[in-house]
């Protein structure tokens, strides 16, 4: 693992540096193609996020914006021709609502393909997996909403901040026919929460394939 994986405790630097890894190791797990994705992280008083528009997997330290507990920048990019990332507001919403630590977004294909299997929320129980997830069990029903898509990334926000407030057990939003929004209380937790989701996301497509229906499964308890 890359020594800034390592570290929980980060500075400056070592902050940029975390933000660049774990694009890049979004990339390659296919939550960050073509530009999409992102993630943000707070140290402090402050907040660090990705910008929109660049090739995630060839982020530098000098292209992430810091920004205040409001949302309003403190540095930008060097490049100046790079913006703020487009979910910002919705980025703020888990920061702000959920005093989270750390927010990722994956355009992930399990992500987005399982939004057209639910209605109104993504539900699955008896998955090992599930313990992954704060506050949930392997024989809970775990829970997800989903909300419509709209034409800008920042236009989901009043969407998201009411799902957030409705759903108070959810670490994550997903939107249809787009990806997911996941929370940690720190980079460590929103990582490990975005991987066992995107698992479950992915045994719930491949369950209906099946035959099978994620929820109804019996387990032995």
């Amino acid at each position: 693992m890359p020594p800034a994986l390592l570290n929980v405790e980060q500075s400056d630097l070592q902050t940029r540096e975390l933000i660049t890894e774990l694009c890049r190791l979004f990339y390659h797990k296919g939550w960050a193609s073509g530009t999409g994705g992102g993630i943000s992280i707070r140290r402090d008083n402050q907040i660090y996020m990705a910008p929109s528009g660049v090739q995630k997997e060839r982020l530098s330290i000098e292209d992430v914006f810091v920004l205040d507990l409001e949302g309003d920048v403190l540095q930008p990019a060097k490049n100046l021709s790079l913006k703020v990332s487009e979910c910002k507001p919705l980025f703020m919403h888990a920061f702000h609502l959920r005093n989270a630590g750390a927010v990722l977004h994956s355009h992930s294909l399990n992500a987005m393909a399982v939004t057209w299997l639910y209605d109104t929320h993504f539900r699955i129980s008896n998955h090992e997996m599930q313990k992954g997830i704060e506050g949930t069990g392997a024989f809970d029903t775990l829970e997800v909403p989903i909300i419509p898509n709209t034409p800008k990334e920042h236009q989901l926000s009043d969407a998201i901040e009411q799902a957030i407030r409705e759903n108070p057990k959810t670490q994550a939003v997903l939107v249809r026919g787009h990806g997911v929004y996941v929370w940690g209380k720190d980079w460590v937790q929103a990582k490990t929460q975005a991987e066992c989701y995107d698992y479950l996301f992915e045994a719930a497509v491949k369950l209906k394939q099946l035959g099978l229906d994620p929820l109804k499964l019996k387990g032995d308890q």
